[in-house]
């Protein structure tokens, strides 16, 4: 399994330590990258995470390359550690394409548009609200992305939500609780992948490990919108007919698609390889296109009907290049929008990159300098959680990018994890408990810019309501006060003799 081989890399690796470097030297080239990512959010906004923040990750790492120089580091003893790095996730960067490609066929079968017909039925006004986080979760999980999440059914909510007389900011807590629910748990996810590459654990293990706090978090999340919603007077009538009328025009929506995700799901509880269960699960999503969607695996290619060069062509195209299902309602043909392999390109860019500047850090002796001091302040097993809630807290408020908010920590606390005989799986959950899901409640960070715009409500509007967001943090440093699913490493790693050991 790919993932463990990457955990195995980064328990055999040492930390270096640089006795000639003092803290203040080893904090500038994080000074460094969160100044320069924070001014390149300013200039490009949105498209920030398009490519320019993976070159700005890489000047940062230039930056520590130079304090490393001053510091007497070779070239080669850098180039070193960064191979290492990048080797350490390759499992990660081999699954992100699989996601890729399964989110493709997957579309194309109609087993995406399935999830989204079956779930947008469960709308009732008397319980909208709640209805909505079901809805968006169902819709996330299916196509890991928040994002599109909120651009496509989370708009038609808050519209409808606006025709019942519900708050705008109330709908749009609801949808991004929701969405940020599914894109949490989903394996499609970028960040849910992200988090474990960067924690040095396994994709499915994280996601696992994951629901002792996430599925409290939305089930109280769940009961605040319920009572809202029963203390609510709500008029008029949520009308989903046209989107339901034009999904069942386009696919040929049954209860047959969900037999897919439903083997994947018993292959991940059996606990069979992800790269296997991806694979398997993408294989059948292409057979099932076949058999239910001929004429959308034709479409795709140009031809009239289905034959074997056009459903190869098809087939083969919804795996690896981006491929678009029209229907006749505009709010749909986002949603049914999938990136294939070639969509997680940058992400896999982004990981590169980021271990790339983690590399440096570490072979300049920064990590180790940084790590010791955050261990000199974090005297308990809570205090090391705290820690990192606030790292990420605070890249997602200066980075603005909950991807750095991921990447910078996750590098950073690692081995403090590790040292201090915990598994990967608790930072994985805590960057993923505050770094995903907080960004969207800052106004110049990616996300909050983004969904503000997308969904037409300022974040001061949706903030209190975006329950889920706000609450998963402190749901996380409460199971860690209280010593609640901490998970132990079966073989602890043996304390670097160059570390603090800390105990509880």
């Amino acid at each position: 399994m790919a993932p463990k081989n990457s955990n195995k890399f980064r328990q055999q690796e040492n930390i270096v330590e640089n006795r000639e470097l003092n803290i203040w030297e080893a904090l500038i080239p994080v000074v460094a990258l969160v100044g320069m990512l924070a001014y390149n959010v300013y200039v490009f906004g949105d498209d920030a995470i398009g490519g320019s923040n993976q070159f700005i990750l890489l000047m940062g790492g230039a930056v520590a390359a130079v304090v490393g120089f001053f510091n007497k580091v070779s070239y080669k003893s850098m180039i070193a550690e960064v191979a290492e790095n990048v080797k350490s996730t390759t499992g990660a960067l081999l699954i992100l394409l699989m996601v890729g490609a399964l989110a493709g066929t997957w579309l194309i079968s109609g087993i995406i548009p399935a999830m989204i017909y079956y779930g947008l039925q469960i709308l009732n006004p008397t319980i909208f609200l709640a209805a909505s986080v079901v809805i968006c979760a169902i819709i996330s999980i299916a196509t890991g992305s928040s994002w599109t999440t909120a651009a496509t059914v989370g708009i038609a909510l808050v519209g409808i939500g606006d025709a019942l007389g519900i708050s705008p900011g109330m709908t749009a807590g609801a949808v991004l609780s929701g969405a940020y629910f599914g894109d949490k748990m989903s394996p499609l996810s970028d960040t849910t992948n992200l988090a474990p590459a960067m924690a040095g654990g396994d994709l499915f293990s994280h996601i696992r490990y994951m629901t002792y706090t996430t599925i409290p978090t939305i089930l109280i999340t769940l009961f605040v919108f319920i009572i809202i919603g029963l203390n609510l007077e709500t008029t008029g009538i949520a009308d989903t007919a046209s989107i339901l009328d034009s999904i069942d025009a386009t696919f040929t929506i049954n209860g047959w698609l969900f037999l897919v995700p439903i083997a994947v799901i018993l292959l991940i509880v059996k606990k069979a390889p992800p790269l296997m269960a991806l694979l398997i699960g993408t294989l059948l999503g292409a057979l099932f296109a076949l058999i239910f969607q001929p004429n959308i695996v034709a479409a795709i290619t140009g031809a009239t009907e289905l034959s074997f060069e056009s459903g190869y062509k098809g087939i083969l195209n919804a795996i690896t290049i981006q491929t678009s299902i029209a229907t006749d309602n505009a709010a749909l043909n986002d949603l049914f929008t999938a990136k294939g392999m070639k969509g997680m390109l940058g992400t896999i860019w982004l990981i590169v990159c980021a271990m790339v500047f983690g590399g440096i850090m570490d072979g300049i002796g920064a990590l180790s300098r940084i790590t010791k001091s955050l261990l000199g302040m974090a005297k308990t097993t809570f205090g090391l959680f705290a820690s990192t809630v606030g790292s990420c807290l605070a890249l997602n408020i200066t980075a603005s990018d909950q991807y750095l908010a991921i990447v910078v920590p996750g590098k950073m606390f690692a081995k403090a994890y590790a040292d201090r005989g915990l598994a990967p799986e608790n930072l994985s959950r805590t960057l993923e408990d505050s770094g995903t899901v907080t960004s969207v409640l800052i106004p110049w960070n990616t996300c909050g810019a983004y969904h503000s715009g997308v969904l037409g409500v300022s974040v001061a509007d949706y903030f209190l309501f975006a329950v889920f967001n706000w609450l998963s943090p402190i749901t996380t440093l409460v199971f860690a006060a209280f010593g609640i699913k901490i998970k132990q490493l079966t073989q602890p790693k043996p304390i670097n003799p160059n570390i603090e050991n800390i105990q509880d």
